[in-house]
């Protein structure tokens, strides 16, 4: 949310609010999708394999960064289809569009992700 005081920091209250709106949306991701939950799971079991087998910091990073950043696109994709279904059930192709591209952004991380790992740990074995 826009804090309206251009330049000034948050307070300790505000970042705690905006804490707990973050695991709100969290939580709320984790009951309502599905695609949400087994990408966490899938994250939970690859980043322990992408931390032991990447070989460098960056290896690590890149390895374990790859997977978080489908998460955070599943959340988008998830809040972008909330607010289309406000509108109602009915077929639109615009919102239609909009749904389809936020699939798509998080198929193309989904890729990245293989192409991440497919690029550090084929050449290893």
């Amino acid at each position: 949310m826009a804090d309206g005081h251009s330049g000034l920091l948050r307070g300790p209250v505000k970042v705690w609010h905006a804490l707990r709106w973050s695991m709100q949306g969290l939580a709320a991701c984790w009951r309502l999708e599905s695609s949400f939950r087994l990408e966490v799971v899938l994250a939970a079991v690859l980043a322990p394999v992408g931390l032991w087998l990447g070989e460098t910091p960056v290896e690590r990073v890149l390895l374990v960064a790859s997977l978080l950043a489908v998460i955070a696109m599943e959340v988008m994709n998830s809040a972008l289809e909330a607010v289309a279904d406000r509108f109602g059930p009915e077929r639109h192709e615009l919102i239609g569009r909009a749904k389809d591209m936020g699939s798509a952004a998080v198929f193309v991380l989904m890729m990245n992700v293989l192409v991440v790992w497919g690029l550090l740990l084929v050449p290893k074995l």
